[in-house]
Order: C-alpha cells, then structure tokens, then sequence
C-alpha cells in the first residue's frame, strides 16, 4: 500500500515545496497534497513513477513500511536560529534514513555498545573531567576523536548540506547516540563540533536541547574535553605570542581561535592581549582559513563494515537497493566520514570469452 510519509520524507530530503515538487512531477498540488494526506491510498502507478522520477528515489520506497521519524523536539541543533524551515525538514529526513540504515546495519553487526554517563544537571566543566575519568583519558590530549567516539558507542553519520547555515546535531535513540556531523568546517572546527554534540549527549541526554544556554553548556563542555585546563596552563606559558599557539595548536587538535579564548578562561593572556588576538585574526584571515591546518578526521568503524561488506561484493548501491534506498542517500549518509565507499563500478566484471580459430 502506498505510504505517504514516506512521499513526504523523500520531499523533505530533496528540499522541495509541495509546488516544487508537482511542477517537477507534472501532477497537481491538489494531488499531491491528496497523496501526503492519504486520500488517496491507490494513487496511478504512473503518478507514483512522475514523483519518484522527480525526488529520485525508487518507486518501491513510497510502498515501504511506516518508520519513526526524527523530529526537533530530540533533537539539538546547534544553528536553530540561522537554518531555514526546510534546511531543518531535512536535516530530519537525513536522520530518519540514518536511522533505516542504522537498522539495517545493525542486524548484520555487532556495533560497540554506548558507554557513555549520564550527566544531566552537571556543571560542564566538571562533567567534562567526568567524562574523561570515566574514560581513562586522564589530562592526556585526546587523539583521534572521532575513532574514540565510535569506540564508544557513538553513532556518527555526515550531512549532506555542506552549508555554514546546518550545523552538526545529535540525539538520542532507543539508547543508542547519533551524532551528524558537517563537513563544511575545517578539521579543528570539526573536532569541536564533535566535542559539542558529545556535550549534548551526556549534558542534555534523551531530550533535545536548544536556546543559548544549552549551547554555552555544550561549547564550555567541549572547549574542557578537548583542552583540559590543568593540561593548557602546563604547556603555554603566560602572555603566548600568536605564533606559538599556531604551533601548540596540533596537540589538542582545536582551532586557533578556540585555544585562544581558552588560553583567555585560564588567565594565560590578559583582556586587552585577547582583543588583539582576536583582531589580528580577522585581519590574518585565521577565523575563516586555519593556519598549520589538521587533515580532517574519518570514521573508522564505516570504513570496517564497508570493507567486511566489500569482502562479500555487496556495494553501497546494493545496500542501497535492499532498503529502497537512492544510491546518492547512502553516500550522503557516509560519504562525508570516508574517502571512498565500493560502489558497482568497483565490482570486477567477468571477462568475455575470446574465440579462437584453431
């Protein structure tokens, strides 16, 4: 039977009004919005095959049982106020596909468990320290951030919107934690971000968190994961030169920027010596475009299940087919965390026999 939540999440992901989308479809409004509302549950097959032409998906996937949608209200964004409705439509319908493939994956591996504390209510900085104990990390800088949260149980996805506007998001479900990152920061930014959305979890756990104050507690959090104070004050001596923070800078792994404003919380560099800073970076163009940049972070554990898959010759478009899924969902979905992904061009091909004349 035809699903029209599923026409809708596919409207969503694509980013198309309802005009939009009839338009590209040539079907009416009057129509589709017949077809979103399920009044009518048998539309023409040749309607259904318009639409899916015009979102790019199978015709099967708007036949696909219902599914759990992810909606704001679990999850926490970090730009709310910035992203247009429909940049937020779907950033959730990316989501509700992360989580049918989650599904998918899941029944076929055995994925690290959370292991993540609950720290709701906690001061951020000492959940920070928390965290790390918990963790056995210690003061110690934390290397390879992005393998450590996979390690524990967290699971990352990209976004496909490579825009300042959508910001990395996080949640919550069924136990499990799904973080989505953007790649359209620079690698330091990015492991900030990631820092932030681990604040959400363990600050803000099982609920979504918005408005100021959950972002200053998620921004304070990741600012003391990723550089331990204790750790700062003793690596840089008092009043740092610029040039030795773009040195020092690689051992935790952060922005410029951000290890100046810490540098500023740990009383290592004055008031009037932070305003220069911070306009000597503007005018260097550091705020925009890192300097001694890292190479951006990738997911170890999907390069793993990608290659366990590749050993039986199942692709990402194969995976793609089993769930219904535009082959361009799944690359959304990963691509962003990995170089490459086997695809069906990669599959050897058998070679045709040659006739001989003997």
């Amino acid at each position: 039977m035809f699903n029209p939540a599923r026409l809708k999440l596919a409207r969503d992901r694509r980013q198309l009004t309802k005009k939009a989308l009839a338009d590209l479809a040539g079907v009416s409004q009057l129509t589709l919005t017949r077809l979103e509302t399920g009044r009518t549950p048998e539309p023409e097959r040749s309607t259904v095959a318009s639409l899916a032409k015009a979102l790019g998906f199978p015709p099967e996937f708007f036949f696909l049982d219902d599914y759990e949608p992810l909606t704001s209200s679990v999850v926490s964004f970090r730009s709310l106020q910035a992203m247009t409705s429909r940049q937020e439509a779907a950033a959730l319908a990316s989501g509700s596909l992360a989580l049918q493939l989650l599904e998918w994956i899941t029944a076929r591996f055995n994925l690290p468990a959370p292991d993540l504390l609950n720290l709701r209510g906690e001061e951020p900085v000492a959940a920070a320290m928390a965290l790390r104990t918990y963790w056995g990390i210690g003061m110690k800088p934390i290397g390879p951030l992005l393998k450590l949260l996979e390690v524990k149980g967290v699971r990352l996805f990209s976004l496909a919107e490579r825009h300042k506007n959508v910001d990395a998001f996080s949640c919550w479900r069924d136990g499990t934690p799904m973080m989505f990152l953007n790649g359209f920061k620079s690698a330091e930014r990015g492991r900030f971000d990631a820092a932030h959305e681990l604040g959400h979890l363990v600050l803000h756990a099982h609920c979504g968190a918005s408005g100021r104050d959950a972002e200053r507690e998620a921004d304070r959090f990741a600012a003391a994961f990723l550089m331990p104070q204790d750790d700062l004050i003793s690596q840089i001596s008092p009043q740092p030169s610029l040039e030795i923070l773009i040195r020092a800078k690689s051992r935790w792994g952060v922005s410029l920027a951000a290890l100046v404003r810490n540098c500023y919380e740990a009383k290592l560099i004055s008031e009037w010596h932070y305003r220069d800073m911070y306009r000597t970076l503007s005018i260097a163009g550091y705020r925009t475009k890192e300097p001694a940049p890292l190479i951006r972070e990738q997911s170890v554990l999907w390069k793993k299940i990608f290659e366990s898959l590749w050993r039986d010759r199942i692709t990402k478009d194969q995976v793609a087919k089993e769930l219904a899924f535009p082959a361009d969902v799944i690359q959304d979905l990963i691509g962003g965390l990995c170089d490459s992904l086997p695809s069906e061009e990669d599959v050897p091909q058998p070679k045709r026999p040659v006739l001989r004349i003997v």
